[in-house]
């Protein structure tokens, strides 16, 4: 399950991380939101509506918790308790920008990663395995 959850973490990160080094190269060369088959990519959501538009330290912060996502999947492919926690805490920050973003498979991505964790908490270990260890 743990595993799972992480090959789930980084499929998330990846899938949205990668287009927004996209997003990130257009808005600085063109100074607006990309679009991608006619629909805003990072912009035009609910942080529109509030009144926070698109810009390079908001798609740059994006990315990071993109790269944050890369890092818990590692972590949980090692069936590490830290990566659990660290998921769990990333998650807040994730879902403010899926729905900010209106981003609709990332909440439902984030509900399925965190189902698997807490149905494999009981498999994950403290630390490591020292080599020569099993």
């Amino acid at each position: 399950m743990v595993r799972a959850a992480g090959v789930l973490a980084w499929a998330v990160g990846l899938c949205f991380g990668l287009p927004c080094v996209l997003g990130i190269w257009h808005f600085a060369r063109h100074g607006q939101v990309w679009s991608f088959m006619g629909f805003p990519t990072y912009g035009g959501g609910p942080f529109t509506d509030i009144g926070i538009h698109t810009t390079l330290p908001l798609l740059v912060a994006f990315l990071l918790a993109c790269a944050a996502e890369l890092l818990a999947g590692r972590l949980l492919w090692n069936r590490l308790r830290s990566g659990a926690i660290f998921a769990l805490a990333l998650l807040p920050v994730e879902v403010a920008f899926w729905i900010g973003f209106a981003l609709p498979a990332g909440p439902a991505a984030g509900l399925a990663r965190t189902v698997l964790l807490l149905l494999g908490w009981s498999t994950l270990t403290r630390s490591r395995p020292r080599r020569g260890q099993a």
